[in-house]
């Protein structure tokens, strides 16, 4: 069994650099944390993400609020309910081998779909199908970034970030409670969660600096490369179990 304070470690890096990205572009930290910690500990999952999704959006939208598509915004949290249940159900009846092939492919799917300049127009229906990927995958293995971020990707940075960042935490809002009445929120995901919201802030603290530099072009791809060779070897892991 990993030692608790190994896992609070690895699992606080990812955290770490997935809240520097997140607070350059918008999204990122699911993207990071979610193969990682799973790899250590999937009895944390997804709860523990979803714990510290809930709290990173609120000092983006401390700073940059004003630049919030409410339009959007609603478009994409009425998808995002009916994903949630059905993110539920999957984490009720998969089992956690299961799970874990599950998160590591949808991390590959986000990274090639990420990675792409596929052009996605911004309407109610490309908004509210978005939100629903994002409730499927958010509730069931806290990646839930990609798709909002692939149909937000031409907008302007302040205002990719803070809708985001709104959706985020409305989102994780949401996905904790689902997962509280289905009875997959354990105290100890949830502790671990909270334990991992240092990691966060300093994260999100050295991307203010940076955000400027985190154009995608170099940053990004660096990143992507990296979640991508996570999520292989969390497929692996689960595989040859």
């Amino acid at each position: 069994m990993t030692p608790e304070w190994f896992v609070l470690v690895v699992a606080g890096f990812a955290v770490f650099v997935g809240a520097v990205v997140q607070g350059g572009v918008g999204f990122g930290l699911g993207l990071m944390a979610a193969p990682v910690i799973t790899m250590l500990d999937s009895s944390l999952m997804p709860a523990a993400v979803q714990v510290v999704n809930l709290i990173l959006p609120m000092f983006t939208l401390a700073a940059e609020w004003r630049g919030v598509d409410w339009r959007g915004l609603g478009f994409a949290l009425l998808g995002r309910l009916p994903g949630s249940l059905i993110g539920a159900v999957i984490v009720v009846h998969v089992s956690t081998q299961a799970l874990g092939v599950f998160v590591g492919t949808m991390v590959l799917v986000a990274v090639a779909v990420t990675a792409t300049a596929v052009v996605v127009p911004r309407t109610g229906a490309t908004l509210g199908a978005a939100g629903f990927v994002s409730g499927v995958t958010g509730t069931a293995t806290g990646i839930g970034g990609p798709p909002m971020g692939l149909v937000y990707q031409h907008a302007k940075g302040r205002q990719i970030r803070a809708t985001l960042a709104m959706f985020f935490c409305l989102s994780a809002a949401q996905s904790l409670a689902i997962l509280a009445v289905v009875g997959h929120l354990p105290g100890r995901s949830v502790v671990m969660g909270a334990l991992l919201i240092p990691f966060m802030v300093a994260g999100f603290a050295v991307s203010g600096p940076l955000r400027r530099y985190l154009d995608g072009g170099r940053v990004r791809a660096g990143i992507l490369v990296l979640a991508a060779v996570s999520a292989f070897v969390l497929i692996a892991q689960q595989l040859v179990r």
